[in-house]
C-alpha cells in the first residue's frame, strides 16, 4: 500500500516580510502569503489530487495556508488537525527581533551561529535538533501511520519544522540540512514505500523562491 504525503511551508507572513524573527509568535499571512498559499493549493488542485486528512501546527499562518490549500481543491471542511508539535521552531529571546537588530546586538558571527547551526539554541529557544525532537515523534506516531495506510495526507507547518521532516525522507544529515531552505508555499508531493522510505518526491513549483 502507497499513500502520499504532501509538505507545504505556509506562505509569506508580517514578519517575514518584515524580517522578524517569528518562531511561535503568531503573525498572519501577507497578500503575497495568500497568493503563495493559493498558487500552491491550484498547483495541487491541477493534479487532481484528494486528500484523505490534514495536519497543521497550532499558528495562524500555516492554519490559514492549510485552510487555503483544502479550499483550492474543494475540500473546505476536510479534517484538520492542529497540534504545537509542528509549529516553526522557538527562536526565544529572538522573537520578534529585526534580524538586523539581532546582529547589532550579539554580532553576525552568533546569529548566524544560532540561524544555521544544528545544534546550538538560541537564549530561551530552540535548535533545529531540539526542534526534530518533537517533531520526529509526532510524525512516526501520528502522521506516518496515515501514509503507510494508504492515505494522502497534507502537512502544512514551517521552515524549520519541515526541514526536520526532510532529513528523515530525503535522508539529509545534520550538514546537508543546513544549507536547505522551503519556498513558501510551494508544495512537496512524496510517494512512500512500504516500509516509509521514498518512492518518488515531486516539487510543484520553484524551490528558489526560499527566504
Amino acid at each position: 500500500m502507497s499513500g502520499t504525503l504532501v509538505l507545504v511551508r505556509h506562505g509569506q507572513s508580517e514578519w517575514n516580510l518584515k524580517n522578524l524573527f517569528t518562531g511561535w509568535r503568531d503573525p498572519d499571512l501577507t497578500e503575497l502569503g495568500v497568493s503563495e498559499a493559493t498558487a500552491g493549493g491550484e498547483a495541487l488542485a491541477a493534479t487532481g489530487i484528494k486528500f484523505d486528512i490534514a495536519y497543521t501546527s497550532a499558528l495562524t499562518r500555516a492554519q490559514r495556508t492549510c485552510q487555503i490549500i483544502l479550499d483550492c481543491v474543494g475540500q473546505s471542511d476536510l479534517e484538520t488537525i492542529k497540534d504545537q508539535a509542528l509549529n516553526e521552531r522557538d527562536y526565544g529571546d529572538l522573537s520578534g527581533l529585526n534580524k538586523d537588530d539581532a546582529r547589532a546586538k550579539w554580532g553576525e558571527e552568533q546569529v548566524h551561529i544560532w540561524r544555521r547551526s544544528y545544534d546550538v539554541p538560541p537564549p530561551g529557544g530552540e535548535s533545529l535538533k531540539d526542534t526534530g525532537a518533537r517533531v520526529w515523534p509526532y510524525y512516526m506516531t501520528d502522521i506516518l501511520p496515515q501514509v503507510l495506510s494508504g492515505k494522502t495526507v497534507l502537512v502544512a507547518a514551517h521552515g524549520n519544522s519541515l526541514r526536520s521532516l526532510l532529513m528523515v525522507l530525503d535522508r539529509l544529515d545534520r550538514e546537508k540540512i543546513l544549507g536547505v531552505n522551503l519556498a513558501t508555499g510551494v508544495p512537496m508531493v512524496y510517494k512512500l514505500n512500504a516500509d516509509s522510505t521514498v518512492k518518488s518526491k515531486d516539487v510543484l513549483g520553484d524551490m528558489s523562491g526560499a527566504h
